[in-house]
Formats: structure tokens, C-alpha cells, sequence
């Protein structure tokens, strides 16, 4: 139940009775007259039950595109039903035009639409529809709210993709120069050639020789195609937020460098993994195909979010040793900081060093460069010997890293992904995959 304005104007309209004939009589007298009325309109007014109310499944989309959910209301009484309408959802959700006016007679169907603008990546859910009927009088009416489920997946937006063709076109540089296969020992098939003295017997193909009736060898080429595993942290680390130009989560910039470098070596024939975790796998991708990847990266990595457990780095080296048996490329989105290594992760980075090629890709923070520029006054220059201490650690952080032979990628938000697709580039420029 609810009540309307025009129930507060009738009660006032009373004073006009009061003043007239004063004393208690005309009050309660004006007030039983209120209450009847009221509760006339609430007996009169249309019940919400009678109301049928759908939604259909919603497709993804990507994080700041617009779609628009449909509510699909049916009337199954006898009795024409007046009212509003009201389709809630979560405020990351970018709901608008969520109120509706509803005129709908017996046995008909309406279909409202609601736009929603997500300012958020995940999983977004309607909360509630509510509808409110009115009586004749407009003084109050029923009300009713009920789940309708609704869920929106918004999905990494990649903006980082506008350097993918970029870094495609050294890519194909990079493999004119490396046109020439190399025989030798390796797995790969190559090709067919006439037996020599020192030849190894096995790799006689003796179909082949009696086709030609000669003896011909086959001869191998070592592999060009890797593995490369992604390793996304959502721990705490990952829930910071990053201030400057456009304002992130850290989480949201490992996601971009991720796809970047996963689009990058699909297209470059690599075989990509991925997984990611904290103290157990939130996500893992693994064996699709070239096709299939990156849809199936951005579906799997939509509803991440932050953990705010510190990261078990021993099971994270364990998942490692599972998912890459052979030597690969493995990726560590992570902080550099030097907190993160001493919970553990330089034992396990020093011994994924010695059988792996890898990579910390890290995200600075925009705000730490902008306090160490400022001397505007005191406070502030001692801000700034602050962030500038806390730039040194990172830099001392990283140098250790290299000596054990880590690689170390570090920019900002927004320089990350292109900076993490060029040191793949030239790792394989390097013959190091």
C-alpha cells in the first residue's frame, strides 16, 4: 500500500471543518472520512499480482557501450490496470529511464525498455521491478515488488587493442627475416632428401624410398611455435586504484596487457594459456584455439574482481609447473613491490627462472610521478623525497629481478599493454621463446 499527495491535500482541506466547528468532534469526524476514503482507493485500485513480467536473457557487452534491457509486462485480470513501473538495478548497472507509466488493459502485453550505460566490468544484476496501481480517487493504491532476474555481463572493453596492428606489422618483419627454416633435430616434418653417408638409419622413410627407389631420409625442424602463460594476480595488490588521466584498477590494466599480448602471440602461431589467481585459480583458460581464444579470454576474465588475500605464490608455482610442462613464455601481471616479494614471490620467481622464460609485467601509479613533481611547499616537497623513495625501491625491486633473470615490465595503465607486446616482440626477435 501507498498513499498519494492528494491524500496529504484532503487532510488539510480539514482545517477548513476544524476552524468552522472547533473541538475534537470535527477532527476524528474528518479524519474517519480520510481513512474511508483512503482505504476505498486501496480496495478499488488494481492488483499488481495480476501482472505477468518477463525479461529476456541479455548479451554481453563491452564496458561503456549502451544495450538495452526489455521488460515484457502482461495483463491477466479482468480489470484495466494504471500505474508506474520501476525496473531497479545495481548503480554500477548505468541504469536510465528506469520509471515507466503503465496503461494496460485486460489481456494485453506491453514491452518497456530500460537503457543501461555500465560504468563497471563483471557480472551487473537487476535488483527488483516494483509496480504501483492507484485507485480512482488517486489518493493511494497497492504496491508490489518482485525479483525479475536480469544480468548484464559487461565485458573487458580492450581498448589497448588499437596497437595490436602495430605491433602485427613487426611481427610480420620479424618473421620475413626468419622465412628460412633451420633443419635439424626437432619435431616438426620438413621435408624429403636423399640418403647420405652418416645419416641416422632411423630416419629413413621406407615408404618413400620404395616409391622413389632410392633411400631418402626425412629431415625435422625444431619448433617455432611456443607456449605462453598468462598469470593474472587478484590479490590484494590488484584492488588499487590508480589514479591520473583515466583513473583504473590495477586488476583492470593486467586484464588489457593480457589480451594485448594474448591476441599478439595467437596471431603469431603461439599456443597461450592462462590463469588467474590468488590463493586458488579464479580463471583458466587453456587449449583453444586460434579462433577461440580470445573469446574465451574476455568471457573468463568479465567477472574477475580483486580478492583482498595476500597470493599463496607457492600454488601459483605449482599451477605453473601443471599448465607448462615444456619450457614457455610465463607472464606474471603483478605489483612490483617490494612487499609482494617478500610474501613469498622471489623463491618462486628464481625457480620458475631456471626452466622458464619470465616475465613481470607491473603497473605504476600515475599519482606517485605527479606528488614526486611537485615543490609547490613544504608539505609538499616532503610528499614528493617520499614518493621519490618509493620510486627507488621500485627501481632497486626490478634491477634484483633482472639479475636473476627476470625479465621487468613496468608503465603506467595506459602504456603497459604496448610496452608488455614489445618486450614479447623482441624476446622472439631474440629467439628466447
Amino acid at each position: 500500500m501507498f498513499v498519494t499527495g492528494r491524500t496529504a491535500w484532503l487532510a488539510l482541506a480539514g482545517l477548513v471543518l476544524v476552524v468552522a466547528w472547533p473541538g475534537w468532534g470535527a477532527f476524528w469526524v474528518w479524519l474517519g472520512v480520510c481513512v474511508l476514503l483512503t482505504g476505498l482507493d486501496v480496495l478499488l485500485a488494481p492488483s499488481p499480482r495480476r501482472l505477468t513480467i518477463t525479461r529476456p536473457p541479455l548479451p554481453a557487452v563491452r564496458l561503456g557501450e549502451r544495450r538495452s534491457t526489455e521488460l515484457l509486462v502482461q495483463n491477466t485480470g479482468a480489470q484495466r490496470v494504471r500505474g508506474v513501473l520501476r525496473d531497479a538495478w545495481v548503480p554500477s548497472a548505468g541504469a536510465t529511464r528506469t520509471r515507466h507509466r503503465l496503461d494496460l488493459p485486460p489481456a494485453e502485453r506491453r514491452r518497456f525498455e530500460v537503457v543501461l550505460v555500465p560504468t563497471r566490468r563483471g557480472d551487473r544484476l537487476a535488483d527488483r521491478v516494483t509496480v504501483r496501481t492507484a485507485g480512482p480517487l488517486g489518493l493511494a493504491g497497492r504496491q508490489r515488488s518482485a525479483p525479475v532476474p536480469g544480468r548484464l555481463r559487461v565485458l573487458p572493453p580492450f581498448t589497448s587493442r588499437k596497437h595490436l596492428p602495430s605491433r602485427l606489422a613487426r611481427l610480420r618483419e620479424l618473421d620475413g627475416r626468419s622465412a628460412v627454416q633451420h633443419r635439424g633435430q626437432g619435431t616438426e616434418f620438413d621435408s624429403l632428401r636423399d640418403y647420405v653417408d652418416g645419416d641416422d638409419v632411423r630416419s629413413i622413410d621406407w615408404r618413400a624410398s620404395a616409391r622413389r627407389q632410392a633411400v631418402v631420409v626425412r629431415t625435422w625442424r625444431p619448433e617455432r611455435d611456443r607456449r605462453v602463460l598468462l598469470v593474472v594476480d587478484t590479490s590484494r595488490t590488484s584492488a588499487a586504484r590508480l589514479e591520473g588521466e583515466h583513473p583504473t584498477v590495477r586488476l583492470d590494466a593486467q586484464i588489457e596487457a593480457a589480451l594485448l599480448t594474448a591476441a599478439l602471440a595467437a596471431r603469431a602461431g603461439d599456443r597461450v594459456d592462462l590463469v588467474a589467481h590468488d590463493r586458488r585459480v579464479r580463471a583458466r583458460v587453456r587449449g583453444s584455439s586460434r579462433g577461440d581464444l580470445l573469446p574465451a579470454l574476455v568471457e573468463a576474465l568479465a567477472p574477475l574482481e580483486p580478492s583482498l588475500v595476500e597470493a599463496d605464490w607457492d600454488a601459483v608455482a605449482t599451477e605453473v609447473r601443471t599448465t607448462a610442462r615444456q619450457r614457455a613464455l610465463v607472464v606474471l601481471l603483478t605489483a612490483l613491490d617490494s612487499s609482494v616479494l617478500d610474501s613469498g614471490l622471489l623463491p618462486v620467481l628464481e625457480q620458475l627462472a631456471t626452466r622458464h622464460t619470465v616475465v613481470l609485467a607491473a603497473v605504476d601509479d600515475p599519482a606517485l610521478a605527479a606528488l614526486a613533481r611537485d615543490h609547490s611547499d613544504a608539505e609538499a616537497v616532503y610528499t614528493a623525497a617520499a614518493a621519490e623513495t618509493a620510486t627507488a625501491v621500485r627501481d632497486r625491486t626490478a634491477r634484483l629481478l633482472t639479475r636473476l633473470g627476470v625479465e621487468v615490465v613496468h608503465a603506467d595503465p595506459e602504456g603497459l599493454a604496448p610496452a608488455l607486446a614489445d618486450r614479447y616482440l623482441a624476446l622472439k626477435a631474440a629467439g628466447r621463446l
